[in-house]
């Protein structure tokens, strides 16, 4: 599994990125460096963090996985993530659930995530969710000072509307690499919203988290579920794939080239999902994928 670059002059990250939302699941450190190990085996080196996962406790737990084998860290690539605040007994001092892209904020949780993960530097680091008070001067401010002081080597956002993202871009010297958004065959706002457009445009590579839908889609929670559990069933026979690895392409069908972020614990999951990277749907078995989501024909 070849490595592939966000942007021109982005990073280069796995094709497919394994995400640490779970990583408490898996188990102890121990079980943990085997997870990373199985991952590593598969081709996916990329792991993807935010200051929040596990309640504030994964990126540690990642972090004490990994100082069991330090040399591995050369072989990885490390995204986080910063800028919300959830109430948890790990943060006392937090009073609401909300947003804060304030400089101070964004500075001192990338400090924080270097020290739990037990790294000097981050691959990549996005600004979680769009904030709505913002100042794009601070928030630039913050990551330059964090890009000068070679604490990140790219930064990025996640669920950045095109204007949020253009609104960032234009006081940022440095690009922004990628738009981590949701994507799946049963979440399809981003294929009509301007979105993907925009990544086209600026030629860089969106990261798609919850491409499997969350879940939902695979215990055929509701119509939509159904239906399209169904479609991906007769595409998987008609192709010899099984249903999550059609689900998968019809991700990386899209011309944005998404790269997919995985949120199961297990490597059977991701195994499955390396071998999506081996299919190619026809455009008239996108298509049908997406009518049974939809639940219509296209207009």
């Amino acid at each position: 599994m070849e490595r592939v670059r966000l942007c021109e002059h982005g990073p280069e990250v796995s094709p497919i990125v394994q995400g640490a939302m779970r990583l408490l699941d898996v188990g102890g450190p121990q079980e943990v460096l085997r997870f990373i190990h199985g991952c590593l085996e598969l081709g996916v080196s990329t792991f993807d963090h935010a200051d929040i996962y596990g309640s504030y406790r994964a990126e540690a737990h990642f972090g004490a996985a990994l100082a069991l084998a330090p040399s591995l860290r050369e072989r990885l690539q490390l995204v986080s993530k910063c800028g919300i605040k959830l109430l948890s007994p790990q943060r006392p001092e937090h009073g609401v659930h909300g947003y804060d892209t304030s400089r101070a904020h964004i500075v001192a949780s990338a400090e924080r995530t270097l020290a739990n993960l037990g790294t000097d530097h981050l691959e990549l680091l996005l600004i979680h969710r769009p904030d709505p008070l913002m100042d794009a001067d601070e928030v630039a401010g913050a990551l330059t000072e964090l890009l000068e002081r070679g604490l990140v080597r790219h930064v990025g956002v996640s669920n950045f509307t095109p204007f949020q993202l253009e609104l960032l871009q234009s006081r940022l010297a440095a690009p922004l690499v990628t738009n981590q958004v949701e994507l799946s065959v049963t979440h399809l706002d981003l294929l009509h919203d301007g979105t993907l457009e925009q990544c086209q445009r600026l030629r860089i590579r969106p990261m798609a988290w919850s491409p499997l839908g969350g879940g939902r889609l695979f215990k055929r929670e509701g119509a939509r579920a159904q239906r399209v559990m169904d479609e991906l069933e007769r595409v998987g026979a008609d192709i010899g794939a099984g249903a999550d690895a059609v689900a998968l392409a019809f991700v990386l069908k899209h011309p944005s080239r998404p790269v997919p972020v995985l949120g199961t614990g297990k490597l059977e999951r991701v195994a499955a999902a390396a071998r999506a990277l081996e299919l190619t749907l026809s455009r008239e078995q996108w298509f049908r994928l997406w009518s049974a989501s939809m639940g219509h024909e296209v207009p």
